[in-house]
């Protein structure tokens, strides 16, 4: 019976020690909730008394709250500030050029239209990044992985073009995602693999899929019509109008993936804070050596994080 209490003993100190709670040889784990103290060979489970928030601690936190709400439109005023600076010493009116600037943007339903258009691939990418972000890797990648699943959805459509419209149009979306997940493992190996910095990785493959898109469209993929021709334009054909997304306001380019986006920020959002594997990802971010003592698996998550994070931008490119 010793013996089984010394092994349960020792087990919990070892919990103890990798979550890097003992010190000066106490043996004591702090909970939010409970207090866990070792007493000779007996463990004993108290509860703390609650204590009241301080002043001075809820000033703290309001003020760590609206700093962290602000920051961006700060970063926007400041980013408005310095460019009205370059307009000034360029003789133009900062004022007049703001103003064309969101009357283009936001005056009229095709401004609008046309800002959510623009909006839609990059709010993929965005999704992509945050979660790569919280694994603590970089994902500079987005424009090579873009272009790679433009690439990928624009070959599947244009070699099934007699594909039913259910299967055509998920099938490029699909396609455009491994494509650009494939180009995301690739700088999540190379980091797990052989600690290669994914900053550079990924912009040199950028580079990559840019030369690769341009063989493609100048060689195998160029549009037929186009050869007939003799116009040798560097685009693919046409693709069939199974493979086009729902036009949301008629005589606009507003489409169905503004809505797709959308329910992937919902997904990201439950993946992150609702599965273990988000969990796993955000615990590798916050304290990788944390995470490896507690038996999370560092280079995996991150070479998934990144993975993913290449197939939503993939999904962008369709």
């Amino acid at each position: 019976m010793n013996e089984k209490n010394a092994t349960m003993r020792n087990k919990i100190l070892v919990n103890m020690k990798i979550n890097g709670i003992i010190a000066q040889g106490k043996s004591e784990r702090v909970f939010p909730s409970r207090n866990i103290q070792s007493r000779g060979k007996c463990m004993a489970l108290t509860f703390p008394e609650k204590k009241k928030p301080t002043s001075r601690q809820s000033h703290d936190d309001w003020f760590e709250f609206l700093l962290r709400t602000f920051i961006p439109f700060l970063g926007v005023v400041a980013a408005l500030l310095i460019s009205a600076v370059i307009l000034l010493l360029l003789k133009t009116n900062p004022i007049v050029a703001y103003g064309s600037m969101f009357r283009g943007a936001f005056g009229s339903i095709n401004g609008w239209s046309q800002s959510l258009v623009k909006a839609t691939p990059l709010l993929l990418v965005g999704l992509g990044i945050c979660i790569a972000f919280r694994a603590s890797v970089i994902n500079v990648g987005g424009e090579g992985q873009i272009i790679l699943g433009a690439v990928a959805g624009t070959w599947f459509a244009l070699t099934f073009p007699e594909l039913p419209r259910f299967i055509l149009l998920p099938g490029c979306m699909m396609m455009g995602f491994l494509a650009g997940a494939f180009w995301g493992l690739i700088p999540g190996f190379l980091k797990a693999r052989y600690k290669v910095n994914e900053i550079l990785s990924t912009i040199m493959l950028n580079s990559i899929a840019l030369q690769f898109m341009n063989f493609l469209l100048q060689g195998p993929m160029m549009d037929p019509e186009g050869i007939a021709a003799g116009t040798y334009l560097a685009q693919s054909a046409r693709l069939p109008e199974g493979a086009w997304l729902a036009r949301l306001i008629p005589r606009t380019m507003l489409h169905s993936g503004l809505y797709i986006a959308l329910a992937f920020a919902v997904l990201v959002f439950i993946f992150l804070w609702r599965t273990t594997t988000g969990y796993q990802i955000r615990s590798v971010g916050l304290n990788p050596r944390a995470s490896h003592y507690s038996g999370i698996n560092v280079p995996f998550n991150q070479m998934l994080s990144l993975t993913i994070a290449g197939g939503l931008a993939g999904l962008g490119g369709d």
